[in-house]
């Protein structure tokens, strides 16, 4: 693979960019592999990296029965954070942060990380405990963030309104090196990456059955043919339980639509991602100027890809009050993803009842702030058949021993 740069960039231009090599190769499947990844999305893609760079496992194939990021991966809002209440849930998102640091130089690939900060505004005094308690959790765990004033707020973001009649600003829980990056970007960059490596990423390859033997798995049948592995992981968000069902069990989870929407690009007035549960919606501005802006998850189980009028009103209509900028501007477009929601909020990274086959699942609506903290969690899983120290508390036999990681608060506008 021939690295990007700024000679290379310079080399290009004087030739008519007629030398560029395509970012990833599209082979058709072999007979059989070491191990088989379902899903090419964030995870699934970062799963397969780090078998590779971690562990030496390069005898892999990526199946995807879509294009290559074109679910959950390609369809939220970018926003990445770590300032979870749970121990297992921060330092599983802070591996994935500070992994987010330095993903663009390690992939070579400008993954666009800006890390703007995240402000979650506390609009109730019961939402000023909860933040406290969550910061002074965060500084137990190493995870840097503060609760601010009203002031601060207001100088960090200063097109917003604090003094709303209903829904005042009592203040902030800041995670300063929190932000955004690049959802197609991160998904290009690991694919790049894994195709490198000697992986097969095979896109249009619907898996449409899982083979076993003895209680152990032993393949896939795809809309390509059969395929062998010695081991699979699943790793393909709200399809989670389809696969499941295929495979012989059922998932503690429900899947759900998501919706977002952006405006018309403006001229840059906000550079920092505020979320805010009491209303329910969270903003940010993308660097073509979009403001991008997301609530809820839908009310109902679906497994729809789209966007809707209630949607819509629903969440601007409760930013509104706290941005009133935004009542001016027109919608450009919105769209929606599916997402597979656990009872206590949690992911799901362990074993399943079937042998040698592993699940990545269960992120809800934070799936992409983790991609690289999953992925790397997830490939050890795989490589040694046994969960390691950032999974260890997530696999589904928790449900079971009620041994619950409850962050509906920290997951509060459906994050």
């Amino acid at each position: 693979m021939r690295r990007y740069s700024a000679f290379a960039i310079a080399r290009e231009a004087l030739r008519f960019h007629s030398g560029w090599e395509r970012a990833w190769r599209s082979p058709n499947p072999k007979k059989s592999y070491d191990v088989i990844i379902v899903g090419a999305g964030g995870h699934g893609l970062a799963t397969a990296y780090y078998l590779g760079k971690n562990f030496g496992i390069t005898n892999v194939a990526i199946l995807e029965k879509g294009w290559l990021g074109g679910g959950n991966t390609g369809r939220n809002t970018t926003i990445i954070r770590s300032n979870y209440l749970q121990d297992s849930s921060a330092a599983l998102y802070e591996k994935a942060r500070s992994l987010y640091e330095t993903l663009s130089q390690d992939l070579n690939y400008n993954i666009m990380f800006s890390p703007r900060g995240v402000m979650m505004l506390a609009q109730t005094e019961h939402e000023v405990r909860g933040y406290q308690r969550t910061a002074q959790a965060n500084a137990l765990q190493g995870v840097k963030t503060e609760f601010i004033s009203p002031q601060r707020v207001k100088e960090l973001c200063p097109i917003m309104n604090i003094d709303g009649p209903r829904y005042p600003v009592l203040g902030a829980l800041l995670q300063e090196r929190g932000g955004t990056a690049r959802h197609d970007a991160v998904a290009w960059g690991y694919a790049r990456a894994c195709s490198d490596m000697g992986m097969d990423i095979i896109q249009q390859c619907e898996v449409v059955g899982v083979r076993s033997a003895g209680g152990v798995v032993t393949g896939v049948d795809t809309t390509k043919g059969a395929i062998d592995c010695k081991k699979l992981g699943l790793v393909v968000a709200g399809n989670s339980g389809a696969l499941a069902g295929m495979a012989g069990f059922r998932l503690p989870m429900e899947s759900v639509a998501l919706q977002a929407l952006v405006s018309e690009p403006i001229k840059p007035c906000m550079d920092v991602v505020v979320m805010a549960n009491t209303v329910h919606g969270y903003l940010s501005q993308s660097d073509k100027g979009e403001m991008v802006i997301g609530g809820g998850t839908d009310g109902f189980n679906n497994y729809t890809q789209r966007g809707s009028f209630h949607h819509v009103e629903e969440t601007v209509r409760a930013l509104v009050e706290t941005f009133p900028m935004l009542s001016r501007l027109k919608m450009l477009r919105q769209w929606g993803g599916i997402v597979d929601v656990t009872g206590d909020r949690s992911p799901i990274i362990g074993k399943t009842p079937l042998g040698n086959c592993f699940i990545n699942a269960g992120w809800g609506t934070g799936g992409f702030k983790a991609i690289p903290g999953g992925g790397w969690a997830t490939a050890e899983l795989i490589a040694k058949g046994e969960p390691g120290a950032l999974s260890a508390e997530f696999g589904m036999e928790r449900f079971i021993e009620g041994r619950f990681i409850d962050e509906s608060v920290a997951a509060g506008v459906a994050h």
